[in-house]
């Protein structure tokens, strides 16, 4: 096992271990993704139907509000503790830093959503046992490229005083095409368009993926720099 796996493997360990021992985080992030389903649901009212067909959208505003949270913490500790300065000076590549962030959020992220998806299932009356593996890929491939982008912004935003403002203010826009096809594409499968039009929207999520993984990626010694 290389230097850089054994750095990138600690600092999962760390964030994961940390929000383990308080799960503080997990379980605000949590109650706050509940309680959007549950005000989108008294909002929409007890049409079945209606319910179903905005299922997809409400879905992803869920996971983007509630996962911005835990970027907003993604750097605190390092900041608060003072050795997110020591982290920069140890020897290797600083990209290792990123991809532990990116990974540990991503664990986060997706367990927020496995609490999530059951949830919405049950209040929105959606059939999601027969299109468990095409919505699974779908959250996946969106959650890559969402988690991507707001470890990369939580990065940029970690000195300013108003990070907790800006951070949305920065990732909001970047995020639209990811978006849109997120939400096309549940909602294609949800409504039982397994080879269709989800199929199309896959295909952007995985470009969108890639392309600003590598961007961040890169990007990302420049940025914890300044």
């Amino acid at each position: 096992m290389s230097a850089e796996t054994m750095r990138i493997g600690a600092i999962v360990w760390k964030d994961l271990t940390a929000e383990r021992r308080t799960k503080a985080n997990f379980n605000s992030v949590a109650f706050l993704a509940a309680l959007i389903l549950l005000l989108f649901g008294f909002a929409l009212g007890p049409d079945t139907e209606a319910l179903r067909n905005v299922a997809g959208g409400v879905l992803w505003l869920t996971v983007l509000f509630s996962g911005v949270l835990s970027f907003n913490r993604s750097y605190e500790q390092e900041l608060e503790n003072g050795s997110l300065e020591m982290l920069l000076l140890y020897p290797g590549d600083r990209r290792s830093i990123f991809l532990g962030k990116l990974i540990a959020n991503l664990t986060f992220v997706l367990l927020v959503e496995a609490v999530l998806i059951p949830l919405a299932a049950v209040l929105y009356d959606i059939p999601i046992w027969g299109v468990m593996a095409p919505l699974a890929l779908v959250l996946f491939l969106g959650t890559v490229g969402f988690v991507t982008l707001g470890t990369f912004y939580a990065a940029m935003a970690s000195r300013l005083r108003a990070r907790e403002v800006l951070l949305p203010l920065l990732l909001f826009p970047m995020l639209i095409p990811l978006l849109i096809s997120a939400v096309q594409a549940t909602g294609a499968i949800l409504s039982g368009d397994l080879l269709g039009l989800s199929g199309d929207w896959l295909k952007v999520l995985v470009v969108f993926d890639i392309v600003f993984f590598v961007g961040a990626l890169f990007a990302f010694e420049h940025v914890i720099e300044d």
